[in-house]
């Protein structure tokens, strides 16, 4: 994985949060972070925790399976409870045109705010709930009310009412020549194998949210798989062989 100065400098202000969680013994965060960043940092993590710290690291973006998380360094006695993060809820008048998640995060980011203090955005037919850091959160009440020529009406609301969109799903079966994460990524977004094994030596691939760049990786049932810009999929089910000695596998895709 190429490390840029980009990166440089988010790994070197990540250590800084643990070493303060470690040392002052309280709870440090890290901005949110896309997949990629997550999985330096897991990466990072490792190497730190080396020590047999008593601190941990957690990712957390408000809801099980958040894309965009932030990396919590936490002592023994606190939780994600701890977390710093707000829920933005937006409405938009009846019988408008349904915003996208682009139309809100380009009129975030026109209001002057960094994509970093940004969660998830999970848009709904007359709105959305967007996950932010709570220090944003009064700016945004004061300041966001317009998406484009769409007036927007935002309320704060707690983490335990943020809406989920239930996400569908289709699952696959197929047969791949060996568990490698080349065959398997093919299967899964209806890739050639040369595309799959393109897409995972540029850094487009994530398995259990750790950027893998070796196309021969062998993948275990339950694994999750991203591919930025296709979606995510489960590995769900690894099965016997064909009489070709080809293996069956079952991917639950999310569409």
């Amino acid at each position: 994985m190429e490390i840029t100065k980009d990166d440089k400098m988010l790994l070197a202000a990540a250590e800084d949060k643990f070493h303060q969680s470690s040392q002052q013994y309280r709870t440090t965060y890290t901005n949110f972070l896309d997949l990629h960043q997550r999985s330096l940092i897991e990466q990072q993590w490792r190497e730190l925790s080396r020590d047999a710290s008593d601190t941990r690291c957690v990712f957390w973006g408000g809801y099980e399976d958040a894309e965009r998380t932030v990396a919590m360094f936490l002592p023994d006695y606190a939780d994600e409870s701890d977390c710093p993060l707000s829920v933005i809820r937006i409405k938009t008048p009846p019988g408008g045109r349904k915003l996208t998640h682009r139309d809100y995060l380009g009129s975030l980011t026109g209001l002057g705010l960094k994509r970093e203090v940004i969660g998830d955005i999970l848009t709904v037919e007359n709105g959305a709930d967007v996950i932010i850091l709570e220090d944003i959160e009064e700016f945004l009440l004061m300041n966001y009310s317009k998406a484009g020529r769409t007036s927007l009406q935002l309320e704060a609301v707690s983490l335990e009412e943020l809406h989920v969109p239930e996400h569908r799903s289709v699952m696959v079966k197929d047969t791949v020549a060996s568990l490698r994460l080349d065959n398997v990524i093919a299967s899964a977004f209806s890739l050639s194998r040369g595309k799959a094994a393109e897409a995972i030596r540029s850094g487009l691939v994530f398995v259990n949210s750790i950027q893998s760049e070796k196309p021969d990786m062998q993948v275990d049932e339950g694994a999750k798989l991203v591919l930025r810009g296709k979606g995510k999929a489960y590995l769900r089910e690894v099965g016997g062989r064909t009489r070709k000695d080809r293996t069956f596998i079952a991917i639950e895709r999310f569409v």
